[in-house]
């Protein structure tokens, strides 16, 4: 018999917990199974990994606010993927989001002041918190890739003159694409690659309250294709391009991207605040070339009980993998014990980090995002393929790796409201059975 890890999570006080086959509940004698057939010869995408994002406001809680020794062992416990579960993507702003404790750009300049040779172009916020958190990040995880996605250009570049709203003035989209080239050439400069990013964060949506801006699509085609990627091509970045960067509900909005745009875009980046996952296939489809990333889903007091909000990320996890994507990235690495800081003027944040962090006692949580990632990433390793996997059940939904060690990796959750009777077959082991709680997640490895 070959080696099978396994983790359950059965609740609040039940995360994640290391189990052997016989102390996971043994289904009743004369019970109706559910079959989760596992097939390793039909294969689908290749993973990148799973993660979340050193906002200005985690990098400042887990880099300042955290004791050295605790930093330690929570950074080995975010990305070490033997000590920890070895989280291997990472999302980050380029300058501010809601998620930082001021407006800042990379090139900010008086009012009325501008920049066009972006001769005041700094990188030094980044160098006080987030760059050392990405530079362990890496040293713990070398698989670690990074992507880059702005919330707002600096706001001598855009219609409104601020960092809040406007669109960017089209006179400066050759400027702002030398800005992503300074950027990335200066994150290269701390040994750290950039290996995506997205010309605008929700590209549909302008805040009143913290940076954004809007990007229609004929705007982000005509950016890519004649500003962002001729730049990189001149200066030798083989950094990704990911359009859209929004929600499942307007999936028009990367098909007419990738129509305008197509040899210049290398894949599409999905949100969670609206549609189904299903979207991510529908445009897969449409451009089978084109890679599918998810790269941002926060979790919040708007789904407040435990259950309900650990079992979203559990369900809508597997189907943003059954949908092809290459990434599921959430969204801050820590917030507060007030869900912040947030930018001057945000107001209530409802937002949930991977871990808390206790501004006044320095009390670290770990929530439920971390424990469901876990299931995720601790054994879907990067550069797993997904392989086919299928459920009698139609409520125990499943998704299946196999990793280049030859390991296979699959991931359950029980969707309903009953226990399920489960039987795990892959062809050369003998079938794995097992009692599921309702609303429980089980993960199981199987060694070559």
């Amino acid at each position: 018999m070959r080696n099978i890890t396994i983790y359950e999570s059965r609740g609040e006080d039940e995360l994640f917990v290391p189990k052997s086959k016989e102390q996971l509940s043994p289904v009743p004698p004369n019970e109706e199974h559910s079959t989760i057939t596992v097939n390793d010869e039909l294969t689908y995408q290749e993973m990148d990994g799973f993660g979340a994002s050193f906002t200005d406001s985690a990098a400042y809680l887990i880099h300042q606010v955290l004791e050295p020794e605790q930093r330690s062992v929570l950074m080995r416990r975010l990305f070490d993927a033997e000590e920890g579960i070895g989280l291997s993507v990472l999302r980050n702003p380029m300058g501010a989001s809601d998620y930082a404790r001021d407006f800042y750009s990379y090139d900010d300049m008086p009012d009325g002041e501008t920049d066009e040779e972006l001769k005041r172009f700094s990188i030094a916020h980044d160098e006080e918190d987030i760059i050392p958190l990405l530079q362990e990040a890496l040293r713990l995880n070398p698989d670690v890739k990074l992507m880059g996605s702005p919330w707002s250009p600096p706001g001598w570049m855009k219609t409104s003159g601020s960092m809040i709203g406007g669109e960017l003035k089209p006179a400066y989209y050759g400027v702002y694409a030398d800005y992503f080239v300074r950027y990335i050439q200066a994150y290269a400069k701390n040994g750290l690659p950039i290996y995506a990013v997205t010309p605008q964060n929700e590209a549909l949506y302008s805040p009143v309250h913290y940076p954004g801006m809007i990007m229609l699509p004929e705007a982000q085609s005509d950016f890519i294709k004649n500003h962002l990627k001729p730049k990189f091509v001149q200066h030798g970045i083989n950094t990704k391009i990911l359009c859209y960067d929004h929600n499942w509900d307007k999936p028009e909005y990367p098909k007419a991207v990738l129509e305008q745009a197509n040899d210049e875009v290398d894949g599409v980046a999905w949100h969670w605040y609206g549609g189904r996952p299903s979207a991510q296939t529908e445009v897969f489809e449409a451009f089978p070339g084109k890679e599918v990333h998810f790269t941002e889903g926060s979790g919040g007091e708007w789904i407040p009980p435990f259950e309900p909000a650990f079992s979203n990320v559990m369900r809508t996890g597997i189907d943003i993998l059954r949908n092809y994507s290459k990434s599921f990235v959430l969204w801050n690495m820590a917030l507060d014990e007030k869900n912040g800081p947030t930018v001057p003027g945000f107001g209530k944040s409802t937002c949930r980090g991977i871990v808390k962090i206790d501004q006044g006692t320095k009390e670290l949580t770990y929530t439920l995002d971390y424990y469901a990632l876990a299931h995720f990433s601790k054994c879907i390793r990067p550069k797993a393929v997904r392989i086919a996997s299928e459920s009698s059940h139609a409520l125990v939904s499943n998704v299946a790796f196999k990793n280049t060690d030859g390991s296979v990796a699959v991931v359950l959750f029980n969707d309903g409201e009953q226990a399920a009777n489960v039987s795990l077959a892959l062809k050369g082991i003998e079938a794995l059975s097992f009692r599921m709680e309702a609303k429980s997640a089980v993960t199981v490895r199987i060694e070559a």
